[in-house]
C-alpha cells in the first residue's frame, strides 16, 4: 500500500506563537520533524503550511513543502487540502504527524503504518502508558480509553478521548499526536461539520467517534514530549542537544 505523510504546521499556536521554527541544534522543530518522517521511510513527506515562511524553512532544509489556506480549523482539514493539492491519486494512506512532536519514535511511526495495512483500518493511531499519575489531571495531555489493554500485538479499538480523567482507568493511555487514514476515510471525516463534542473538547478525534469511524490504537514504546509550551521547548531542546 503506498503511503503518504503529510505534517500539518502554521506559525500562530496560541500558547508558544512562532513554535515551528524554534530552533534546536540550528534547526527549526518543523525541520526535525520532517527529518524524522524521512527516517521512518514508508513514504513520502510532504509540509502542509498555513505559513510561506514554514515552506522556506522546510524547502531550504532539503524537505518538501506545499502552502495552504488559512481558513482551517484542525491539522486534519490542512492535510486534506494538501493531498487534493498534490493530486496523487494511487496514495491509500495518508499519516498526519504533528509538526510539533521532534522526540516520534520512528519504530512508532513504521509500526502505526503496518498495523494499518495488517488490519485494513480505516484510522488508527498511537497511545502510549501513563507512568506519571498526574497526567489523569493534566488538560494538556490528551487521554484515550481502549476497548482492551495495549500490547504489542494488538490494535483495539478507541472508545473515547479526553483531556481530564477523575479516576485511574487501566484502559486509559497517553494520546500521542499522530494519525494514520485510509484515503477515502480522510475525505469522509472532512465531509462532516465540526461536532459538539469535538468543539467543546477540542479534540479532532472526537470528530470521527461522533460519526461512527472507528480508531484503532496501536502502542507506542514511548510518550515524546510535544512542544506546546516555553518549558516543553526548554525540555526538548536540553534532550536533543544533549544527544547530539
Amino acid at each position: 500500500m503506498k503511503t503518504l505523510v503529510i505534517i500539518p504546521s502554521r506559525l500562530s499556536a496560541s500558547r508558544l506563537p512562532g513554535k515551528p521554527l524554534l530552533k534546536i541544534d540550528g534547526l527549526s522543530i518543523i525541520s526535525h520533524v520532517y527529518k524524522k518522517a524521512q527516517e521512518a521511510d514508508i513514504g513520502e513527506v510532504f509540509v502542509a503550511a498555513e505559513d510561506q515562511e514554514i515552506v522556506e524553512d522546510v524547502k531550504k532544509n532539503g524537505g518538501q513543502a506545499i502552502l495552504t489556506g488559512s481558513h482551517h480549523k484542525t491539522g486534519t482539514d490542512r492535510i486534506h487540502e494538501a493531498l487534493v493539492k498534490l493530486g496523487t491519486s494511487d496514495v491509500e494512506l495518508v499519516m498526519n504527524l504533528q509538526g510539533d512532536e521532534p522526540l516520534m519514535n520512528i519504530k512508532d511511526i513504521q509500526n502505526l503504518n503496518s498495523q494499518m495495512i495488517e488490519n485494513k483500518s480505516d484510522l488508527g493511531t498511537l497511545a502510549a502508558k501513563i507512568e506519571d499519575k498526574k497526567i489523569f489531571e493534566n488538560h494538556n495531555v490528551v487521554k484515550v480509553i481502549t476497548e482492551e489493554s495495549l500490547d504489542h500485538s494488538k490494535f483495539p479499538r478507541a472508545l473515547n478521548f479526553m483531556r481530564k480523567l477523575d479516576k485511574e482507568i487501566d484502559e486509559a493511555y497517553h494520546h500521542l499526536g499522530i494519525y494514520c487514514y485510509k484515503a477515502e476515510i480522510l475525505k469522509r471525516f472532512i465531509s462532516f461539520k465540526q461536532s459538539q463534542n469535538e468543539i467543546k473538547n477540542r479534540l479532532e478525534q472526537l470528530r470521527a467517534i461522533d460519526n461512527n469511524i472507528n480508531i484503532n490504537v496501536a502502542l507506542a514504546k514511548s510518550s515524546p514530549i510535544g512542544v506546546d509550551t516555553e518549558e516543553d521547548f526548554m525540555a526538548i531542546k536540553k534532550i536533543m542537544e544533549y544527544k547530539s
